[in-house]
């Protein structure tokens, strides 16, 4: 057995259904490719896949046994019988209530109108999958961390600073020390300053950004909580952080970077945090959202000043 597959599955509570095809999709990468093609035909699918013995499935998919064990194991199930029953119920659940036969494979000749109907779905499959993934444990103890910080940092680069720098504006409305970093020099000279008592977030769809990484190794090496945002949550950048968010692993196309949805997948996970953040410090965070609504209130309408 991989050391993957060793952390993959460590005889907690098997995936929902729902959310098998949000694990291919975020451990794909990682795989083999005897794996990759097990995954995808379970994930491409899984009524199909669900009829199959373990022997079945290693011959559609030109692969042995002891892979097919593997990656239902690496997907997070105790062994393939858990895999089956999965897909039987993501089959079920796909019968009940089909998703729109659309793709976000956008043609450069597409009317506009499929284009609207080809994004609005991806942008759905993409939250959906990020909330079928996310792994609720890691992101209370992010919450917690982020509650009772004396002083938060946040480092990203290109799409990844945008949703750096909207996080760092959410939680300063509600009266914490937060700031957005997106100079890597800046970022890793106010790394040297943390402490145990702060934290730091790192945003990287890769998860191995270099310009990301190293101030949240710095921060890591001060002794403040680390959490990483990331669509690869085998990254180098795991290496460094306390609290792992796993987002969506979008595909790309030439008309469509996957900076479009990873953002997307980002900012949902930054709107979980300042959720719990601000449920948490209430009493505090309250009396800090109105003041800083009252303070704008004269530029919403000049004419009351």
């Amino acid at each position: 057995m991989t050391n993957d597959v060793k952390e993959s599955f460590s005889g907690g509570a098997p995936p929902a259904p729902a959310a098998l095809a949000a694990k291919v999709r975020t451990l794909a990468p990682s795989m083999t490719r005897s794996m990759q093609r097990v995954a995808e035909a379970v994930a491409g699918d899984p009524a199909g896949c669900a009829a199959l013995t373990v022997t079945g499935l290693a011959e559609l998919t030109g692969t042995s046994e002891a892979t097919v064990v593997r990656t239902a194991r690496l997907l997070g199930y105790p062994g393939y019988r858990d895999l089956r029953l999965a897909l039987a119920g993501l089959a079920a659940q796909q019968q009940s209530g089909r998703a729109p036969a659309v793709t976000a494979d956008i043609a450069v000749d597409d009317p506009i109108a499929d284009v609207v109907a080809k994004l609005a779905y991806d942008e759905q499959q993409t939250l959906a999958d990020t909330a079928a993934a996310l792994d609720t444990v890691q992101l209370g103890a992010a919450v917690g961390a982020l509650a009772v910080a004396r002083r938060i940092d946040i480092y990203g680069v290109g799409a990844s600073s945008l949703v750096g720098q909207d996080l760092a504006q959410k939680l300063l409305r509600i009266g914490l020390i937060a700031h957005a970093h997106t100079d890597p020099h800046l970022a890793v000279t106010n790394a040297v300053q943390l402490r145990s008592g702060d934290a730091a977030v790192a945003i990287t769809h890769s998860g191995s950004t270099g310009d990301v990484i190293e101030p949240l190794r710095v921060a890591f090496d001060h002794g403040a909580t680390t959490i990483a945002i990331t669509g690869r949550p085998d990254g180098p950048v795991s290496q460094y952080a306390d609290h792992v968010l796993t987002t969506s692993a979008a595909r790309e196309s030439e008309l469509r970077p996957a900076a479009m949805s990873s953002r997307t997948s980002q900012l949902l996970v930054v709107d979980c945090l300042f959720i719990g953040v601000a449920q948490r410090t209430y009493e505090t965070a309250a009396p800090a959202l109105a003041a800083s609504y009252e303070a704008l209130a004269h530029r919403r309408n000049p004419r009351t000043r």
